[in-house]
């Protein structure tokens, strides 16, 4: 269909705006539709939801809370509309948003290097649990799409979006038809409390249209992921609708062949639910939400955002590809050994600005030109000039590098179209021109960056911006001549120029006795701030200026855009080499502050004298490190100990220490070896969840539920203190029946627990191990009273203490009276629960024959020694067997 090219009018100027092939021109006023907060509320409750459509001239509003009625939760801050469409809310003004103009503020933690909007759609009938999901940052033009086959707890749906952490999630309005919503829209209202939802009409979600917006959008170096997701339906209706809605809720469009369009599977990545990033605090602090304390704060030593989001997304979702994970790990061997090297690249990677965002805005075009977009296009360019000035330097500090994946990256940079760029820009540019810090400095760059002789009416309007600056300049020096002050010119972008002299001398000059000439009178410590009626004069003048300058700049800087945006794909290579730069050198920060080693890959999970990585960072005096060992022939260990020994702590540190191990970076340990995981499970909480009225042994069961269904033989499982939360009978025996499972499925599984039945599991299991923390005993002169002391110390065997929680409570406030009588009531009502002893002859023997066997494939697989080595090996191998089964 035919569309209008409208024109934008600027006094004397007209600057057409061309339509982009094939973009349809929406006319409807009834396409999108927002479900504010309080109306899912009412749909939670059975009620139906808005109705009314909203005008496709309407925008996404900033820092605006919405006006609602008594007794309907106001909805939170943040991109969105208001609080349209309910009869129990009241409409409030939606102004539109502005791409290079983005802020966004919003009640949880989030990144606030990211714009992320999600759209997503679940199949139907048959197809039911498919789930196709597409999102796009607007400060970084990547365009993922994702499709994946979802169980009914949608656990990887769920952690797909904790990871994209979206400021607007997009579903069709068929999800919340009929006054109920889907089971998956419920969750993720129920997720996502404060991220705005809104509905789109389902024709939108269109698989063919979402196919021809990845073939005119993606830029010629991605073109190959056309023919990945050609067959991908739901991930192409999802692109359809989130493109349509991004072209009318944000005003603008993205040019053709200019967005990384990339299909983003789970494979080589190792998955970690959300549940178990919150236990583990990859993150954010249990305790403190705005705390630096977690694995994401000790490692992020980068240097810009694009490397944080990065180091974000790793910790996230670490690589299990071994090669990846080599590669990187040599990269930084190379980089703390060449200390000239690294203290280079870090100079140079930070001076960086974020290219992603940067990218973003240059391929973005705007339906609408204003002084405010003309200003950023400026800005946005001597940002790019700023950037391509970096690339040699970059290259410069690259050159000595040996490593293969630093020398790729470097070779990257050989890309001819950044030169052409260059060129380009260096014939429109004055080369003089510089990103600087400062308002007034970078105003003056932005006013004289076009070169002159290019626009003639903008060489007009600069000198009379000059001149009204000479003026203002004259006018200071003239007043203060006029009354014998020393005055001097400031800037500042609330009040542009102003007046300041200090108040601290002889004359003893305060605010009360400035000549009546002086107005707007403020004071800052020890400086006088004022100005004029002239001065306000000038200052406005200087406005219309500036406004002059920006808009006839404007039609030099669109057409140096449309020249150079075809050749912007190279940014991509550009900010994917310094993001992962950034990465590698925050990593080998890392090393050289702490006494980490380079982990090994494996078939076994063997850390000697491994520390708690969050802990060493933040703890006082030394922490205490303890082994690690899980093998195929014990890949089940069950760990005891009284409360405070350390067992949690022990617990938390073994995922932590995978996860760095899998990203690249080095291990607080003396010696690391891994078995890549694909997935990491932990069980720890056990907090009630009052939102859904579940009780402690609800969630359990629910967490427990989704690894038994999820888990494989390559798992990483951690469980803490399964079974509290009903009878110790029932606790008991769920918990053996759940150890079975795992102990069959091969997983790498650490279990906490306070039942000491369940270290009887290595007499019916060869593959379990029993182990516990140490405590010893010490009496108290002045008392005769034993106490406990904590070594954190984990040894091989079970727990020895009985009754260790009277021993805690003593510690405690607690009279002494009811202690004493607590422990003779606890001696009373014990009960011998006896398990089969089985430590007979014949279990022993399968017990050694087991390992013998495991030993021996271990071996094949792994094994690093030389012919002597080996035998030497194998030969007490032999004499352990021999012992075992006294042969």
């Amino acid at each position: 269909m035919a569309t209008v090219q409208p024109k934008y009018n600027f006094g004397l100027l007209q600057t057409p705006m061309s339509n982009i092939s094939g973009y349809e021109s929406e006319t409807s006023t009834d396409v999108f539709q927002r479900i504010p907060r309080q109306n899912v509320d009412h749909l939670l409750k059975g009620a139906g939801h808005a109705s009314s459509k909203f005008p496709a001239a309407s925008g996404l509003t900033s820092n605006t809370s919405s006006t609602s009625v008594a007794g309907v939760r106001k909805r939170g801050k943040g991109l969105g509309y208001t609080t349209p469409g309910s009869t129990s809310a009241l409409r409030t003004p939606a102004s539109r948003r502005t791409p290079g103009s983005l802020s966004y503020s919003t009640t949880t933690p989030r990144d606030s290097t990211t714009a992320v909007i999600v759209a997503i759609v679940e199949g139907r009938g048959l197809a039911k649990g498919e789930i196709g999901l597409a999102s796009l940052d607007l400060k970084c033009p990547h365009l993922t799409l994702s499709q994946f086959s979802d169980t009914q707890t949608y656990v990887k749906t769920i952690t797909k979006l904790q990871i994209l952490q979206p400021i607007e999630i997009i579903v069709p309005n068929t999800a919340c038809e009929n006054g109920t919503m889907t089971k998956l829209l419920k969750l993720i209202n129920d997720q996502f409390q404060n991220t705005s939802i809104s509905t789109v009409q389902r024709k939108y979600f269109n698989e063919t249209r979402g196919l021809q917006y990845v073939k005119q959008l993606c830029v010629p170096e991605f073109n190959t992921v056309e023919m990945e997701v050609r067959l991908k339906y739901y991930a192409l209706a999802a692109v359809a609708s989130l493109m349509k809605y991004v072209e009318f809720m944000q005003n603008m469009m993205y040019a053709p062949g200019s967005l990384k369009v990339v299909f983003q599977g789970s494979e080589n990545t190792t998955m970690i639910d959300a549940s178990s990033a919150k236990n583990l605090e990859l993150l954010q602090n249990l305790r403190d939400p705005t705390s630096d304390i977690t694995l994401y704060g000790i490692l992020n030593y980068t240097k810009t955002p694009g490397g944080a989001r990065l180091l974000r997304a790793n910790i996230l979702q670490p690589p299990s590809d071994l090669e990846t994970i080599t590669m990187r790990q040599d990269a930084i061997g190379e980089l703390t050994e060449k200390e000239e090297v690294f203290y280079n690249l870090q100079t140079v990677i930070g001076q960086f600005p974020d290219v992603d965002h940067l990218l973003s805005l240059l391929l973005q075009i705007p339906k609408q030109e204003t002084i405010k977009i003309a200003e950023s296009k400026i800005t946005n360019i001597i940002y790019l000039k700023h950037t391509l000035e970096l690339i040699e330097p970059l290259k410069e500090a690259l050159k000595d590098c040996e490593n293969p994946l630093l020398k790729a990256y470097c070779k990257s940079l050989d890309d001819p179209r950044f030169d052409i760029i260059i060129t380009k820009i260096s014939s429109v540019i004055h080369e003089d021109t510089r990103f600087q810090k400062g308002t007034l400095h970078m105003r003056t760059q932005k006013c004289f960056a076009v070169k002159p002789n290019i626009n003639g009416l903008l060489d007009v309007a600069r000198r009379m911006y000059t001149e009204i600056v000479d003026d203002i300049s004259e006018l200071v020096t003239q007043l203060g001549g006029q009354y014998g002050l020393p005055l001097k010119t400031s800037y500042n972008s609330a009040r542009g120029f102003f007046i300041q002299t200090s108040a601290s001398g002889k004359d003893g000059l305060t605010a009360d006795n400035l000549p009546g000439i002086f107005i707007k009178v403020t004071k800052a410590k020890s400086t006088l701030s004022f100005t004029t009626t002239d001065l306000i004069k000038l200052n406005a003048r200087i406005q219309q200026s500036l406004e002059e300058i920006y808009l006839m700049a404007n039609i030099v800087v669109t057409a140096l855009l449309n020249d150079i945006r075809g050749y912007l794909g190279c940014l991509y290579k550009l900010t994917e080499s310094v993001a992962i730069i950034d990465v590698l050198l925050s990593f080998a920060h890392v090393c050289t502050l702490s006494n980490y080693v380079r982990p090994e890959f494996t078939d076994t999970l063997a850390i000697k004298q491994g520390r708690h990585p969050i802990l060493e960072k933040i703890a006082i005096g030394q922490t205490v490190p303890n082994n690690t060992y899980a093998s195929d022939e014990s890949n089940f260990l069950v760990i005891t100990g009284p409360n405070m020994s350390g067992k949690s702590t022990y617990l938390r540190q073994i995922p932590l220490l995978q996860i760095m191990a899998q990203i690249g970076c080095s291990v607080p340990a003396e010696y690391a070896s891994f078995r890549i995981a694909d997935q990491i499970f932990s069980r720890i909480s056990t907090d009630d969840e009052m939102e859904t009225n579940s009780s402690t042994f609800t969630l359990e069961m629910k967490e427990v539920n989704y690894i038994i269904q999820n888990a494989s033989n390559r798992s990483l499982v951690i469980m803490d203190e399964l079974g509290r939360g009903t009878s110790p009978e029932e606790g008991v025996g769920i918990c053996h029946s759940i150890c079975e499972y795992l102990i069959q499925l091969k997983a790498f599984t650490v279990f906490v627990t306070h039942f000491l039945e369940l270290t009887n599991l290595d007499v019916l299991y060869p593959n379990v191990e029993n182990y516990c923390f140490d405590v010893q005993r010490s009496v108290c002169t002045q008392s005769a009273e034993e106490k406990i002391i904590f070594t954190h110390t984990l040894q091989k065997g079970k727990t020895e203490e009985r009754h260790y929680g009277m021993e805690l409570a003593k510690m405690s406030s607690l009279p002494r009276d009811i202690i004493e009588k607590a422990a003779t009531c606890a001696l009373k009502i014990s009960r011998a629960k006896h398990f089969a002893d089985g430590n007979t002859s014949e279990s022993s023997k399968q017990r050694a024959v087991f390992k013998l066997a495991t030993r021996l494939v271990q071996t094949a697989r792994n094994s690093r020694l030389d012919s002597d080595g080996l035998k030497i090996y194998l030969h007490g191998m032999k004499s352990q067997y021999e012992k075992e089964t006294g042969r």
